[in-house]
């Protein structure tokens, strides 16, 4: 099969360009790289010498008229749209900005599906932090969560997607995503807390301030977040609409910090929606396992270039969700 991934060079989009790739897919990935890291592709671009070539990496905002070339020359069986500027900083600073981003580029996007037959799009929509997803959101839900120019862009881009759906024929799945964590995800990203947490552990720090402190989140790996998109682009077409990709267990700030402790210092580092369930998706990774793998990809990438692992950017740039 034949994918297009936006957001390609991000931390989920990365991942599952690896997934689709080891499931034997061609890949086709847009990332304008403003925010987005080349070097999470590395492997999927290496592998191409390995026989193949079945990965295709193409720097472009996804606001570009040259989408609709790109969609049309591919002819992708499936769109993962995960571009996105995703700075709430940058949203209360240039809201013009943010929308442009955000509803401009998946009308963009809509238009290119409508124009070339593309009907199935799976977006990474907005997600409602601080509940257990484990059910579609309700409108209440929605409206609740209100609160900066950002999520009203998301949401914004998300209605658009399927007002494209129900005029023009596209099949859009949209998956509200609980927090994501694990390797590939610097500290320095939006949402990143347990990254933030841990990168100050590895590197000596035993009193911890992080903006996660006082919260009770639901917590989904990396692994099984790009196992939620996977079974959404599998999904038959007639089966569309917003699914929420959740543990359904909410986990304090306190219980985060002690797993991170732990799994820092087995490194040696310092001393001691409808429900995505419905897609077939099942989480696989729990939080202390997840934690151990996310802080030992953080030690060995801080060993190797501590402003990689901490992933600083621009906030004036298109940032890349995913």
């Amino acid at each position: 099969m034949r994918v297009l991934i936006t957001g390609a060079a991000g931390f989920i989009g990365a991942t599952l360009v690896d997934r689709l790739l080891s499931d034997g897919h061609q890949v086709i990935g847009v990332d304008n790289l403003s925010t987005g890291h080349a070097g999470n592709l590395d492997a999927a671009i290496a592998g191409n010498g390995l026989g193949e070539k079945r990965f295709t990496l193409i720097s472009l905002d996804i606001q570009a008229p040259e989408l609709v070339d790109i969609v049309d020359g591919t002819r992708p069986q499936v769109i993962y749209h995960l571009a996105a500027q995703t700075s709430l900083s940058a949203s209360l600073s240039n809201p013009e900005f943010d929308a442009r981003s955000n509803i401009l580029g998946t009308i963009n996007l809509c238009e290119a599906s409508r124009s070339t037959g593309v009907r199935r799009i799976v977006y990474a929509a907005y997600g409602l932090s601080g509940t257990a997803t484990t059910r579609p959101q309700s409108r209440g839900d929605v409206a609740y969560a209100l609160h900066s120019p950002h999520v009203a862009a998301k949401l914004a881009a998300e209605l658009y997607l399927h007002a494209y759906g129900a005029m023009y024929g596209l099949a859009p799945i949209s998956l509200r995503l609980a927090n994501i964590y694990g390797p590939r995800q610097r500290q320095a990203e939006p949402g990143a807390s347990i990254a933030a947490v841990a990168s100050a552990m590895i590197n000596g720090s035993q009193r911890i301030s992080a903006p996660h402190q006082e919260l009770t989140l639901d917590y989904v790996y990396i692994d099984d977040a790009v196992d939620a998109f996977v079974c959404a682009g599998a999904a038959p077409l007639d089966v569309t609409g917003t699914y929420s990709v959740g543990s359904g267990r909410l986990t304090d700030a306190s219980e985060v910090d002690e797993s991170i402790r732990g799994a820092v210092r087995d490194t040696g580092a310092i001393p001691p929606n409808g429900d995505a369930r419905e897609l077939g998706w099942r989480p696989n990774v729990d939080l202390a396992e997840g934690i151990a793998r996310t802080v030992r990809w953080l030690d060995e990438s801080q060993r190797r270039s501590p402003a990689e692992a901490y992933g600083a950017v621009g906030e004036d740039q298109l940032a890349v969700a995913g």
